[in-house]
């Protein structure tokens, strides 16, 4: 059976600082196959983008990885997409995050908006459509909405977000957020606002590794209803509504102390960021395991607030993609595979 989980890595170029600080490129991307190499370390997946790859372009890796998702939405699939790796990797740059309503197309979350409304536009005589939308971070591991309203500078650079956690409640075994925003949005438009809303709202703060550092897990969420107004060819003859969800998740780096140059506040931050990712690590090796999913054995959703929320996205029927991203310095090999491991 095919696997529902898809893992790539993205290996992005030697940036400016890195070229000018003589750092080198100690990554090899072996023919033949989706593998790179890390001196006598192999890794392969089941995609590979990079500078030295065949293929290197955002629109590859959407088309690839991403755009099989979205159809998928419109099937009744929940599904995710996860960008991870150590702070200054480029995540935020492939998940396109930071987008800011100016057209670009580049990031997966401006190529998914506009793959969703493309196709709602051909599905419309048939269906009708409700669409949510909500965007959360979770800062040490408390849950925040970032389409609150407009929040002090001054606080959240120095203090965290200046407002209540969200509570997450269980109901029938999924984990939800009874008091999230969660706007209607009829046009992509709608939504690139909320989207560009929300992510000037997120927590950063500098670190030797990266001067606009995420120092929150980041999800965007797409909802979907669907009813079926008439029947057509190759149509599911029922006629109740169809829903589904899109998490779109633009991970806090890893890091440790020693290379990210923090202590205080921003060590802290950095325990917990680890912290969740160590848990949703954990919880895709345990649905990988064949032999635990067979015998039904326990998965730890509950070992992080980021494992909770991502839990029927994750298992069941749902479909996943995890995008490793990978700066290639060579004083980055011991944090690469950590990433690719």
């Amino acid at each position: 059976m095919e696997s529902s989980v898809k893992v790539a890595v993205n290996v992005r170029p030697l940036n400016n600082e890195e070229v000018s600080k003589g750092r080198t490129d100690c990554v090899d991307f072996i023919l033949g196959g989706p593998q790179v190499k890390i001196g006598t370390s192999s890794f392969t997946f089941d995609y590979v983008y990079g500078n030295k790859a065949s293929t290197s372009s955002l629109s590859s890796i959407y088309g690839d990885c991403v755009a099989p998702l979205g159809d998928a939405l419109f099937d009744g699939y929940n599904a995710a997409v996860l960008a991870y790796g150590q702070t200054g990797s480029g995540k935020t740059y492939t998940m396109g995050t930071n987008y800011n309503g100016d057209g670009s197309t580049s990031g997966i979350i401006p190529q998914v908006m506009n793959s969703i409304f493309s196709k709602i536009e051909e599905k419309k005589e048939a269906r009708e459509f409700l669409i949510k939308v909500s965007f959360i971070e979770i800062y040490r591991e408390q849950v925040y909405d970032l389409l609150k309203p407009k929040l002090s500078t001054y606080k959240r650079k120095r203090t965290g977000p200046a407002k209540a956690p969200l509570r997450i409640r269980e109901s029938k075994g999924v984990f939800i957020i009874p008091d999230v925003t969660e706007p209607v949005v009829s046009t992509k438009q709608d939504m690139a606002s909320f989207l560009s809303q929300g992510s000037s709202e997120r927590f950063t703060g500098s670190t030797n590794m990266n001067s606009e550092s995420s120092r929150s897990h980041a999800i965007f969420t797409i909802s979907m209803e669907q009813r079926r107004s008439t029947c057509i060819p190759g149509d599911d003859p029922g006629d109740g509504i169809l829903r589904a969800k899109l998490l779109l998740v633009d991970l806090a780096g890893s890091e440790s102390a020693d290379t990210s140059g923090t202590d205080g506040l921003r060590q802290k931050e950095g325990s917990k960021i680890n912290r969740g990712l160590l848990a949703l690590g954990k919880v895709i090796s345990e649905l990988g395991n064949k032999k635990k999913s067979k015998e039904g054995r326990h998965v730890s959703y509950n070992d992080s607030n980021l494992t909770r929320l991502l839990k029927d996205s994750l298992g069941g029927n749902s479909k996943t993609v995890m995008i490793a991203c990978v700066s290639p310095a060579d004083t980055n090999a011991k944090v690469m595979r950590s990433t690719l491991d």
